[in-house]
């Protein structure tokens, strides 16, 4: 008998059927320049900033997205601080994870300051099931992505799992899609928590050909529905990145919020197992 999870790894099942992909090999596409959401380490960040940048130098890794901290928007380095630390490592600073709040203003001033190309609206900033109010969080979007554009950045957005709900008969994320103006608004799909949510990557990719520049590639573990290492969750990687030129992503973040030993551990683990497919 098949398992679940054997199942799964093969076809990459989610609720609305199988993740379809196109009949090319992995090895036809320009291998990927692998970045990482600063998440992933942050209790690392947030004792010796510095040093954990050096850190996830030597990993490998060349690009990196921030995320917010109790330090700031770049763990107590200054915008050009860590513009600075990342250069000097052979890294480049591409994207951040924010909020559209009150400080936004300030928010896009220090992006600038940093060099980064993207701003990343992390959570829906406000809350609401409701098709009407995603409808009034994708004209937000819409502003923000204007306000940005004016500075030289581009805003955008960044998924969990709960925008796959349904209201009045629609996909609240298809709303969110459906309103912004993607000359404003750029998506950076978490595939771990399309897939959790039981909907196909890949039908976004054909639906809205070209709107996911960013991805956040991530395993998991479906029944927890928890981050885990590659490989040791339920997710076919190998298919998913099949599907980069479907979806016009330009930048891969590896994202992980739980391990099994060590966030470095980790990342030296789903690194070695990106290598492999290529």
């Amino acid at each position: 008998m098949i398992s679940r999870r054997h199942f799964l790894k093969q076809t990459t099942v989610a609720g609305s059927g199988a993740i379809l992909v196109p009949n090319l090999s992995f090895n036809l596409y320009k291998k990927p320049e692998y970045g990482v959401q600063l998440y992933t380490f942050r209790d690392e960040l947030a004792k010796d900033a510095k040093q954990t940048l050096k850190t996830i130098a030597d990993l490998g890794i060349k690009k990196i997205e921030s995320a917010r901290s109790t330090k700031g928007l770049y763990y107590g380095l200054s915008p050009e601080g860590m513009k600075k630390e990342c250069e000097a490592l052979g890294m480049k600073l591409v994207s951040g994870h924010v909020a559209l709040d009150d400080d936004f203003e300030s928010t896009m001033e220090q992006a600038v300051r940093s060099g980064q190309e993207y701003v990343i609206c992390s959570s829906l900033p406000s809350k609401g099931q409701t098709v009407d109010n995603y409808k009034s969080v994708a004209d937000a979007f819409n502003k923000a992505g204007e306000s940005c554009k004016k500075l030289g950045l581009k805003f955008g957005y960044h998924n969990h799992e709960y925008e796959f709900e349904s209201h009045d008969g629609q996909i609240l994320y298809d709303v969110l899609m459906d309103n912004t103006d993607p000359e404003l608004v750029y998506m950076e799909l978490d595939l771990g928590w399309v897939v959790v949510s039981g909907f196909d990557p890949m039908d976004y990719f054909k639906k809205y050909p070209g709107r996911f520049p960013l991805w956040h590639l991530k395993d998991m573990d479906f029944k927890e529905k928890e981050s885990t290492e590659f490989g040791n969750g339920d997710l076919n990687i190998k298919k998913i990145m099949e599907s980069q030129k479907a979806s016009g992503v330009k930048h891969i973040f590896i994202e992980q919020e739980e391990y099994t030993s060590t966030p470095v551990e980790s990342m030296r683990h789903n690194m070695k197992f990106l290598k492999k497919l290529s």
